[in-house]
């Protein structure tokens, strides 16, 4: 069922999300990603005034966006603060807690960021090229597409965007920028267009497409925060605390599983040992080995839910030694 929100952004998943989060009414949340508040509100909506939740984004529109929701939630326990979800741990710290009874987190960009031309993020509107979730930042699109050298534009295409024509197409920017600066996006769009093979224009997707995500991971650190949540959060659950995940493209998605697959099998004993040695115990296990994905209803009305997963990690009784 998708949950209505508003103009915003439509949070993907909702109902999954909820149930994998398994919310005791007086339990203590955190939202990694706030958005629009579609999550956040979901969770509040299931807590009680004892209850808490903690709301993070880097983003201020977005941030504004959940302060409207203020009044709506009046009665509960609700913390909104600006951070990049990879600073959950100081966060809890600063909070006076120490553990938490579940984390969401979805690493999918906002329909707002994406539909609002001024912020850059999508080749389909003209605007700046910015990218920044964190407009107070200041690395941005431009200063990656016209100061980068060709073997950094090469090498983040490569890794960040899984682009098979990464060579030619930071050729080609190298050699245009000489000339005028970037400046927009559909600039950008229509050159990357241009440098790679005829044949390559004609597929479903923008030719552009995986470029613009390579950037856009460049611009806010994205992996880098990835990997220090998938460090810090488990750790932060109180015992059966779940971690809920959603990712959006193959990168996310892979280091989501191989460090829930760690957490469930910290083992490093060789497999022909008769028994385990090396002392590194089970934090959890990992809620079913597959993801869990959107219905073609979610599909049908959310078209962005289209390559979502959502993968989920449970907290064990255990103490790590």
């Amino acid at each position: 069922m998708l949950k209505a929100c508003d103009d915003y952004h439509v949070p993907v998943l909702f109902e999954e999300c909820m149930e994998a989060l398994d919310i005791k009414k007086d339990g203590i949340y955190v939202d990694c990603t706030a958005g629009g508040g579609g999550h956040s509100s979901g969770i509040l909506d299931r807590l009680s005034s004892k209850g808490m939740l903690i709301s993070l984004d880097k983003d201020d529109e977005a941030l504004s966006r959940c302060e409207q929701r203020r009044e709506k939630y009046s009665d509960k326990n609700w913390e909104l603060i600006k951070s990049d979800f990879s600073k959950i741990d100081e966060v809890i710290t600063e909070l006076n807690l120490e553990k938490v009874d579940g984390i969401l987190a979805d690493f999918g960009v906002s329909s707002h960021q994406i539909d609002t031309a001024e912020r850059g993020f999508s080749y389909a509107v003209d605007g700046p090229l910015d990218m920044r979730m964190d407009e107070q930042q200041r690395l941005s699109a431009s200063t990656v597409v016209n100061t980068y050298s060709k073997e950094e534009l090469v090498r983040i295409f490569r890794e960040y965007g899984e682009e098979r024509f990464s060579g030619r197409i930071a050729d080609g920017i190298v050699r245009d920028r000489a000339r005028e600066p970037f400046v927009s996006t559909k600039q950008l769009a229509s050159k990357i267009a241009s440098y790679v093979p005829s044949k390559a224009r004609n597929e479903d997707q923008h030719p552009a497409r995986r470029c613009f995500q390579a950037i856009r991971i460049e611009v806010n650190h994205e992996l880098e925060s990835v990997e220090k949540l998938l460090e810090k959060a488990p750790r932060l659950l109180k015992p059966n605390g779940r971690l809920a995940i959603i990712t959006f493209h193959s990168l996310e998605d892979r280091l989501v599983k191989e460090a829930y697959k760690k957490l469930e099998n910290p083992c490093t004993c060789p497999r022909d040992f008769p028994i385990c040695v090396c002392g590194k115990v089970s934090l959890g296990r990992f809620v079913g080995k597959k993801p869990i994905i959107a219905s073609q209803e979610e599909i049908k009305e959310n078209s962005r839910a289209h390559c979502c997963k959502l993968r989920v990690f449970e907290r064990n009784n255990n103490e790590e030694k």
